[in-house]
């Protein structure tokens, strides 16, 4: 092995030891955590990061029926107009 082959496989290994170290704390810290809204953002940040990973397919069967109920929902006036939208967003 030369020794910048020997080099880049150290880097890999400290690499892989921080990773192996952050997840470690992480985990410690998770255990204390009590906000509700953080634990929130958390379960979303690793659903969005599974799904960006492989992400959840739908049939195009399950998409057309999902399509047909929101067209059933605007049909039968449950929706929010730009202005009712706009009023809710500023109540978060």
């Amino acid at each position: 092995m030369s020794n910048g082959t020997k080099f880049v496989y150290l880097c890999n290994i400290t690499k892989v030891m921080d990773i192996e170290a952050d997840i470690k704390w992480i985990s410690q810290e998770l255990k204390s955590v009590k906000d509700p809204t953080l634990i929130k953002a958390l379960k979303n940040m690793l659903k969005y990061r599974r799904n960006v990973i492989q992400p959840n397919r739908i049939s195009i069967e399950q998409y057309n029926e999902e399509v047909n109920k929101a067209i059933a929902r605007v049909e039968n006036g449950e929706f929010y107009t730009q202005e009712e939208a706009e009023k809710i967003m500023d109540k978060w």
